[in-house]
Parts: C-alpha cells; structure tokens; sequence
C-alpha cells in the first residue's frame, strides 16, 4: 500500500474513533508529507470541514500548490474539489468512489489528473459507516 494512502486512511480511522465521518486526506509534496487531515464536521460542528479541507487548513499557507498531490480515501465533492481547483493541485489520488461519487469530472475539466485506487478497504469503511450512520452521512452529502 502507498504509504501516502495508508496516512490517509489513518485520519479516516481517527475520525471514526472520534465519532466522525470516516474521511481522511494527505498533502504531499516531492515525496513528502505536508499536512494530514480528517473530516471534523461532526468533532467541531463545522460543515465545512471535510477531509481534504482540514488538510489543507493544517499544511497553511505554503505558497503555490502546482508540486502537490492531494490524497484522499474517498472521491472529492463538490466544495473540495473546488479548492483544489483553486489551489491549482495537478493530481488528486482517491481510496474509493463507489460509495459517493464525488466532483471526478469537474476535477478533470479542469485539468487536474484523477486517480481512483478503488481500494476494498476505503470501500468497506464507508458502506459500514454508511448502514451504522445515515442520517449523519446524508446530513454530510447534503441529503437531508
């Protein structure tokens, strides 16, 4: 397993130990780590502090983001895909997308290279977080 992955699955695993979502996110940069994150809606009541955005919030203000690659152990949506669009990240690496769909082709309009790993384990996390939680999973993808 890229141990990238693996780091971004152990935030995943953090936040379910925390009573969260279980979705984490690393940023890499020439091989190494920059930031780790996880989804911290539910820990500190904020809706927008998905994965990927919490990673982001943690690595700072680091100048451009042309030489990273954000990892993430589920597909992007929509607000995260944004910034890293914004952000002009090249190269997004996901654990899984079946269990969400995510933001994949606005991502590749905008030029950013997507890679889906499709890795059981990422899988397997979010449908038993998913059948366990669902009103607080909807709540997160904006189902209610």
């Amino acid at each position: 397993m890229d141990p990238f992955m693996q780091a971004a699955i152990d935030q995943a695993l953090k936040s379910l130990s925390e009573g969260g979502i279980p979705i984490g996110s690393v940023l890499v940069r020439d091989g190494q780590l920059i930031a780790e994150g996880h989804n911290q809606r539910v820990q500190k009541l904020n809706p927008i502090l998905h994965g990927e955005m919490d990673c982001l919030l943690k690595a700072g203000r680091i100048g451009s983001y042309r030489d990273t690659v954000i990892y993430s152990t589920l597909m992007p949506c929509y607000m995260c895909a944004g910034t890293i669009v914004q952000f002009n990240i090249p190269k997004v690496i996901v654990g899984e997308s079946r269990t969400f769909a995510g933001a994949r082709e606005f991502m590749e309009s905008h030029g950013v290279e997507v890679i889906d790993l499709d890795l059981p384990e990422c899988i397997q996390m979010m449908e038993n977080f998913i059948e366990a939680k669902p009103e607080l999973w909807n709540e997160d993808i904006g189902e209610l």
